[in-house]
């Protein structure tokens, strides 16, 4: 199973991802301080997709710009960490495989071609009665996890934060009263 875009990644996850090899993305966070993944206890690092994403940005800048790490590091303290992130997308999304169904129930699902919503190309029209109807292909086998973390709408992830706010709140707040309950304890 495929994990979410919004999932939390390993090294060895952003790694592939990346085509870049895992004690390259250490010296990385080394050297550029807003690479900052989650260490557990074991010392396991968690990427974040903003992580990855500015990794990838970080390597198209050194690997295909031939930008110096102090380049990037003056880039990163005078643009930002979005600025950065953005040289990692594609120029032009590529189109996107998608299933569509012509709710008709004798017929199967065609395999037809979308453009990414920021390219804002209507999506094609499903053929009325395909000659070979293509094999039903899973979204998740066909996009890699970079790639769909690279095409996230802006607005949707906008929209999902702002739902998800009042439980960042809550757990804040939780656990401030779980810390006072320590303290007062010991």
């Amino acid at each position: 199973m495929a994990k979410s875009a919004h999932a939390f990644r390993t090294i060895g996850e952003v790694s592939d991802a990346l085509d870049t090899p895992a004690h390259v993305l250490r010296f990385w966070e080394s050297k550029f301080a807003q690479v900052r993944p989650v260490k557990r206890a074991g010392g396991r690092r968690y990427y974040r997709p903003e992580d990855l994403a500015l990794l990838c940005g970080i390597k198209a800048l050194l690997h295909d710009q031939g930008m110096t790490i102090k380049g990037v590091q003056k880039l990163l303290r005078e643009k930002g960490v979005r600025h950065v992130a953005d040289h990692g997308l594609p120029p032009a999304a590529p189109p996107r495989p998608r299933l569509v169904s012509d709710r008709a129930p004798a017929e199967d699902a065609v395999l037809v071609m979308e453009r990414a919503p920021e390219t804002a190309a209507p999506p094609a029209a499903a053929p009325a009665a395909p000659a070979a109807p293509a094999a039903p292909v899973s979204q998740d086998t066909e996009i890699s996890p970079i790639s769909a973390i690279l095409s996230a709408d802006r607005g949707a992830l906008a929209a999902r934060a702002a739902r998800i706010a009042p439980l960042v709140e809550r757990l804040a707040a939780l656990r401030d009263r779980m810390i006072a309950a320590r303290e007062n304890r010991g």
